[in-house]
């Protein structure tokens, strides 16, 4: 299978993110990214100039192999006007490495990824993660972070009443140690399709 088929057959699968990417680009003017966890989702790429992909599974080490066609590819559809810079990690993203600070960190059913990475995050830059594992109510709880927004399934980011997230149906205490041990986030009222911070 030509390597950018595989890709465009992962999007078919997983559905096109370029739009939530794109929304938190264009809103908090973001330039360069780390995405841990990565698997083959390029789609950041098409929207952000310059991102840093962190991935062990060898089937993304594999895709990643063929840069000179991602690349190509990227420039030829990408939305903004410098060329693109993609970089490739191999590497578990729970490893010690040095990278230059980076304005958004995007965490996509891929672990504890803002806790582990978010020495990488510019002060002021932006976690964006979804709750799957956990990694949105272990960023609600870490004091580094403060939780900024949510975006909602239909695209659109809210930044007002956020009091109503983290909360259950019938009111009772979030058990940290649960979603640590279990990596799976718990079932709350309101469920956005991604929850927003911002470091301190």
């Amino acid at each position: 299978m030509n390597i950018l088929d595989e890709y465009e057959k992962y999007v078919d699968k997983i559905g096109d993110r370029k739009t939530l990417y794109r929304l938190v680009a264009k809103k908090y003017d973001v330039k360069n990214a780390l995405y841990p966890g990565s698997h083959i989702d390029i789609s950041a790429s098409l929207v952000i100039p310059s991102v840093i992909y962190i991935d062990n599974y060898k089937g993304t080490i594999k895709f990643f192999k063929y840069l000179d066609e991602i690349r190509s590819y990227i420039n030829t559809n990408k939305e903004y006007s410098e060329d693109c810079t993609i970089d490739f990690l191999g590497l578990d993203y729970n490893a010690n490495f040095m990278l230059d600070k980076v304005d958004l960190i995007i965490s996509q059913f891929a672990g504890f990824v803002g806790q582990a990475t978010k020495k990488h995050l510019k002060k002021g830059g932006i976690l964006l993660c979804n709750d799957s594992h956990g990694d949105a109510t272990l960023a609600y709880f870490d004091n580094d972070y403060d939780f900024i927004g949510v975006v909602e399934s239909n695209n659109k980011i809210i930044t007002n009443d956020l009091n109503k997230y983290f909360k259950f149906a019938k009111e009772r205490h979030i058990d940290k140690n649960e979603v640590l041990t279990k990596m799976k986030g718990p079932r709350y009222k309101f469920q956005p399709s991604n929850y927003i911070f911002t470091l301190k």
